[in-house]
């Protein structure tokens, strides 16, 4: 039986939210879903087994039991109190992937005609008054279309760095993407970005869209204790995420790694993106950006950075002594005329790397399984060498690379018994697949993707027979075109 309420997070009390969530969750502890027949199951676990035909059983939330078809005759109860089979014949099942950049607000803002050739500095100064616009419906729908895209991709998990906060618009904004995500029911790792040094202090941001130091701590309070849910099956969590060395203060990026610090929090931030980046921290810091973060505390294993493209030797091995994780994002990367960064050169030095989309604005698309696609063809295309990266690269950086990436690899990034519930399913039936049956996980990076057939998360099924459970996804898409309609008409 599926719980039929979706419980909102904006609400006056939260013990009642607590009712909800445990009521739901006693319902899906019930729920044992037998995933049987795959043609592959690619576990990701220390040993990287892949299983033929194979199963996964999940009980609630975790997975009990993973093996070989043919056990389930010899363990007959395992097949006991079943309440849900699903036949995954022709698919190979993964473990869920893990999203570690992304700006969700940004589908509301696809191919910007004003933008659609500009590098990243001129993309920003011409979007930023664009986005002071934002209202909570804005962000909670184009949160939810984001996720949408996401989940069909293959994603289960997801981090969003949010980090426009318009003086006119009312607070709560962030808010508005964790309402989005858990009515979608995905795991979300939402980050409470901040820019505080607009135009009058030397930023690049105009200054209706940054908010004083004192605001963003008291922010960073409420939403922490509001959210934060360390617990190894949560569905939220929540980082810090001053967004860039040119639009914060020095004084935030520190006060920032104090308060993680102080909470166990994990911080997060933009990095090394261009050489306008390079060019700005020279002038402004003296520095080199990833010596600035170095300066003000910033490298260690408690960080992430996004992009990381412009990145010498020296500062390839200063993130990987110091445990800084990096995501990369190779379409936007490509999109913006940013450059390519040095993957291989990282995993080479022992950097863990995941993969993220991105901002809808700057990729056009949320599908996380294409972004790994693209960073393996791309990696090849700059090094000129065809096994700069390979299939299996791709799939740890999806998997693992993200679960290490967000210190969530107790529960996530593999399928294992004990572990989350996270898993998807893609048909090998399906015309672009066509032809691959010599190595079908293989086909699963280089074959066009398309839509998942199959998604559980948490041990809720989500997606199935390609389509998303519960949700109007065409509705969804009319409301956002609307919403993208009245903002062309403003800006």
């Amino acid at each position: 039986m599926a719980w039929p309420l979706k419980f909102p997070f904006m609400v006056a009390d939260p013990g009642f939210v607590g009712f909800f969530r445990k009521a739901e969750q006693t319902l899906m502890d019930d729920a044992r879903i037998l995933v049987r027949n795959a043609e592959a199951i690619v576990t990701m676990d220390p040993d990287r087994r892949i299983i033929k035909e194979g199963f996964v059983l999940t009980c609630g939330p975790t997975i009990c039991a993973i093996g070989e078809e043919r056990e389930l005759s010899r363990r007959p109860e395992l097949l006991k109190d079943v309440t849900r089979t699903i036949d995954a014949s022709g698919c190979v099942v993964l473990p869920g992937l893990i999203n570690t950049h992304h700006h969700l607000y940004q589908t509301l803002f696809r191919c910007v005609p004003a933008v659609q050739n500009s590098g990243l500095f001129e993309w920003l100064t011409t979007l930023y008054p664009m986005w002071s616009h934002l209202t909570p419906e804005m962000v909670y729908t184009s949160a939810k279309a984001g996720i949408a895209e996401l989940i069909l991709s293959g994603c289960t998990t997801t981090s969003d760095l949010f980090y426009v906060f318009p003086s006119s618009a009312p607070a709560g904004l962030l808010d508005e993407t964790i309402r989005a995500a858990a009515e979608m029911g995905i795991r979300f790792y939402p980050s409470r970005g901040a820019m505080t040094r607009g135009k009058s202090k030397g930023g690049l941001p105009p200054d209706e869209v940054v908010q004083d130091e004192d605001t963003v701590l008291r922010d960073y309070e409420r939403v922490v204790a509001a959210y934060h849910d360390t617990s190894p099956f949560s569905m939220c969590r929540v980082a810090l995420a001053p967004c860039s060395p040119f639009s914060v203060t020095t004084s935030l990026l520190k006060e920032t790694r104090e308060f993680a610090r102080s909470r166990g929090l994990l911080c997060h931030t933009h990095l090394a993106e261009t050489e306008d980046e390079n060019r700005y921290c020279a002038e402004q810091y003296g520095l080199r950006p990833v010596d600035y973060l170095d300066e003000v505390g910033w490298l260690d294993g408690r960080t992430w950075v996004a992009h990381a493209v412009y990145l010498n030797e020296r500062e390839i091995r200063r993130l990987s002594s110091s445990g800084t994780a990096v995501s990369h994002c190779p379409t936007s990367n490509m999109r913006l005329g940013s450059g390519v960064a040095p993957v291989a050169d990282m995993l080479a030095a022992g950097v863990t790397v995941s993969l993220g989309v991105d901002g809808s604005a700057s990729n056009d698309s949320s599908h996380l399984l294409n972004e790994g696609r693209m960073a393996m063809l791309l990696q090849r295309a700059a090094r000129r060498d065809a096994s700069a990266l390979g299939a299996s690269d791709i799939l740890e950086l999806l998997t693992i690379g993200g679960a290490r990436t967000l210190h969530w690899d107790d529960a996530l990034g593999s399928l294992e018994p004990g572990k989350a519930a996270d898993l998807i399913a893609i048909d090998l039936s399906e015309i672009q697949y066509a032809g691959a049956g010599w190595d079908p996980v293989a086909a699963v990076v280089f074959s066009h993707p398309g839509r998942v057939k199959l998604s559980l998360i948490n041990g809720k099924v989500v997606v199935e027979n390609g389509a998303l459970v519960d949700i109007d996804i065409r509705a969804l898409a009319r409301q956002q075109n609307s919403l993208a309609a009245s903002l062309a008409a403003c800006c």
